[in-house]
Order: C-alpha cells, then sequence, then structure tokens
C-alpha cells in the first residue's frame, strides 16, 4: 500500500491539548504570555525561540510548533510503521513528551528537529516490537477504465512492492534508509538522530541496499535503481 496522507496525522497531533497534560511543577500556566501574536510574528520564531517560550508554559508556541513539524515527524513514523493509526499515536506521544517535560528542554543542546527524529524512530522501535496484529488496508477504488488506469496500477504495484520490502529490513537498516533516502539527510545527522557512529551508518545502509537488492532482484531494474545503487 501506499503511504499515508500526513494530512492525518496533522489533524490528530494538532488536537493535542497542552492544557490537559499535566503541568511538570503544578502550577497554572495557561495565561503566562499576556498577549497573542499575529501570524507573521510566529512565522519568524525559530525553533529555540519557540521553545523557549513553551518552556515558560506558553500553549500557543507549543501549537505553532506542532504545526510547523507533525507533518514530516508523521512522514518518518508512517514510514517506518507501515501503518496510519500507530505513526499518528508515536507524533503524538512525542510532542506530549514536549510538552510534559517542557521545563527540562535545554535550549540549543541539540537542534528540535533532530530530537523530533530521535523520539519518533525510538517509538517506532518500540511499536515494532510488540505483538503484531494483521489488519487488511481498505484498497484504492478504480475511478474509470482509462488508458492511463493500467500504468497507474503498475506504479501502485511498484511502489506496493518496494515499500513492502522496507518493511521486510530489520529495524535499524530500515530507520537508517528512511531517513537518509526519503528525509535526505546526512549520514553525520542520521547518526546523531540513531545515537550511533556514522560508519555504523554507512554499514547499515549498505546492508539496507544488499537486502533491497535481494528482495526485488527479480521485479525489474527501475524499482532497484530508487535505492539500491551502491
Amino acid at each position: 500500500m501506499g503511504i499515508a496522507n500526513t494530512s492525518m496525522a496533522h489533524a490528530e497531533v494538532a488536537q493535542v491539548d497542552p492544557a490537559a497534560a499535566p503541568h511538570a511543577n503544578g502550577r497554572d500556566v495557561a495565561n503566562a504570555v499576556p498577549h497573542r501574536l499575529s501570524a507573521t510574528d510566529w512565522r519568524r520564531m525559530t525553533d529555540d525561540e519557540l521553545l523557549v517560550r513553551i518552556k515558560t508554559g506558553d500553549e500557543d508556541a507549543f501549537r505553532q510548533l506542532v504545526e510547523r513539524h507533525v507533518d514530516r515527524g508523521y512522514a518518518v513514523a508512517v514510514r517506518i510503521l507501515h501503518n496510519g493509526t500507530d505513526a499518528e499515536d508515536v507524533v503524538q506521544d512525542a510532542f506530549l513528551q514536549l510538552w510534559t517535560k517542557r521545563e527540562k528542554w535545554e535550549t540549543g543542546r541539540a537542534k528540535f528537529s533532530t530530537w523530533l527524529y530521535r523520539v519518533v524512530t525510538n517509538r517506532c522501535i518500540d511499536q515494532l516490537r510488540r505483538p503484531k496484529v494483521e489488519v487488511m488496508d481498505d484498497l484504492p477504488e478504480l475511478q474509470d477504465e482509462s488508458s492511463d488506469q493500467m500504468e497507474m496500477l503498475e506504479r501502485q504495484e511498484a511502489s506496493d512492492l518496494l515499500n513492502q520490502a522496507i518493511q521486510d529490513l530489520p529495524e535499524h537498516q530500515r530507520i537508517a534508509l528512511v531517513l537518509s533516502y526519503t528525509e535526505n539527510l546526512s549520514n553525520a545527522e542520521v547518526a546523531e538522530i540513531m545515537e550511533t557512529s556514522v560508519s555504523a551508518v554507512e554499514a547499515l545502509l549498505k546492508r539496507a541496499r544488499q537486502k533491497l537488492r535481494h528482495l526485488l532482484r527479480n521485479h525489474g531494474g527501475e524499482i532497484l535503481a530508487m535505492f539500491t545503487n551502491s
């Protein structure tokens, strides 16, 4: 099946109500910021500036950070898990962790995106290690009998085949592949997220390419070229 639409995750995580989460110090900080900023003001803020405000209990800043990063977090989770519902849960848990532990955030210690990727991938590993319950996804409806339909089905079949091959990779190889190829992160960035060395990431990617080459050997060079070039 294809990759799920990130707008679903955006709707789910955007509904996270920080006021419903327990405050770390038991104080009511909902009105810590006396006035609301304009949309332009929010857009001009860096992640670190938002995190400084979040640390004081600014719920608007928290929502802005969610808005800014939820789609990318969901895209990584759904590619690793291949399950939209589980991916939504993973990303929501990550943002709730940020809110409930906001006073412990050390600004400047790490990029927020790096932190988010790390938490999401760790949550995904937890999900992958839980007992599996098989479910059948809804099949896409065929809209018409146009001449392009066969080509569309062939592309979908190729996409499904590649997605399934990625799901068959060991979890750390899958995570390294997703971060490197779909998120276009450098090996150094992947190493930081996975808390390992660059050489270990290079080894994971090499083994992942070899595994994909083996899995897809009989299905044409076009699919192989996407992920298996050495």
